[in-house]
């Protein structure tokens, strides 16, 4: 049996070659062969001895998830869908003047099931192995043109794709050690950004363990409305969701956590609204980011209309709370923000995965 090379993070590949008898420094090496010039051949990796090129052939592979299609928006985003056996999932890289943003998926599907959101309507079909989230970026660096010497146009890693990334920790911590790791893409803790619905237990756990920037998938500013919009509070509550925020904040690369707040007319967008948001920013060190509604079919929700979300956006600002509109990217490939799907199979097991997380 072969062992997936893009499985392993720094203290899993020396184990593993020392279980083949080799010096732990080895690891060293390879690691910066596989992830920081993007190889996957053993025998062009040319500073190993030519044995254990050839010990490798038979142990060891590195396999990343493989293209089902390549999709290029008219604003430059481009989406793949990326074919994970039982399954396929999707990864978007967004190109800035400054910074190219990679977009990661930790699930097929999800099990949250939040109501705005098109992953959420497909349900959920498996975890993904560590293979497969560090794969979409070891992959993305090849397909982008990241050249040998280290060069890369994937300047920041965001855990925003399909998936609750808390729901499969045990897979996301080593993948996110390697993108932190100098031996492999070397990048800082503030420039890797963890995106959750809000797992207490886990959001404490990540914060002892491989504290990255901390985004929460808010969405609304009081209990009744997002029991609504994400069943996750009914588990989570928001007053222990903000304790957890408050922890992480002790430990974190950022002296804020991103409060993700997606804009739904009629529903979340009032006045009112945006006064409740206001007192939750009094409570945790926070920026809000407001995302315009991506529609999909059968969401049964809107995006608020501009004047609104301008409204509701300078209602924040005025009052202190550091406040930004996301610019909608990809739309036209269905690569913006609550859009991802791909092609899901419904085998949603939401209450087993929901009761796992305190485990």
């Amino acid at each position: 049996m072969t062992t997936n090379l893009l499985d392993l993070d720094s203290d899993a590949l020396r184990g593993f070659f020392a279980e083949i008898g080799e010096k732990p420094f080895r690891a060293r090496q390879v690691m910066r062969w596989i992830h920081r010039r993007g190889e996957g051949e053993f025998a062009s990796m040319s500073d190993l001895a030519r044995s254990l090129r050839e010990n490798l052939v038979g142990t060891a592979v590195v396999e990343a998830p493989g293209v089902i299609s390549d999709s290029v928006a008219a604003d430059g985003t481009r989406k793949w869908l990326l074919n994970v056996g039982t399954s396929a999932i999707e990864t978007v890289f967004i190109p800035e003047a400054q910074r190219g943003t990679l977009c990661i998926s930790s699930q097929a599907g999800c099990t949250l099931a939040c109501g705005f959101c098109s992953t959420g309507k497909q349900g959920f079909n498996r975890n993904l192995k560590t293979a497969e989230i560090i794969g979409q970026l070891w992959l993305a660096n090849r397909l982008l043109g990241a050249s040998a010497s280290g060069e890369r146009v994937i300047s920041n890693v965001v855990m925003m794709g399909m998936g609750e990334p808390l729901l499969n920790y045990e897979a996301v911590v080593p993948a996110l050690r390697l993108m932190l790791d100098d031996n492999a893409y070397g990048l800082s803790r503030r420039r890797v950004t963890l995106s959750t619905s809000g797992i207490v237990p886990l959001m404490d756990r990540l914060r002892e363990e491989c504290p990255v920037a901390l985004a929460v998938s808010l969405h609304a500013p009081n209990d009744g409305l997002r029991d609504r919009l994400m069943p996750i509070n009914i588990k989570y509550p928001l007053q222990a969701l903000l304790g957890a925020c408050r922890r992480y904040l002790d430990r974190a690369p950022r002296d804020f956590v991103t409060f993700e707040y997606v804009m739904l007319a009629g529903v979340n967008d009032s006045a009112a609204h945006a006064q409740q948001l206001i007192g939750i920013a009094g409570e945790v060190s926070c920026k809000i980011n407001l995302i315009p509604f991506n529609p999909f079919p059968g969401a049964g929700y809107r995006r608020s209309r501009p004047e609104a979300i301008r409204r509701f956006s300078e209602t924040l600002n005025g009052a202190g709370v550091v406040t930004t509109t996301r610019r909608t990217r990809g739309e036209d490939i269905d690569a913006a923000c609550g859009q991802l799907a791909g092609r899901i199979a419904d085998r949603t097991r939401r209450k087993f995965h929901i009761a796992r997380a305190e485990a």
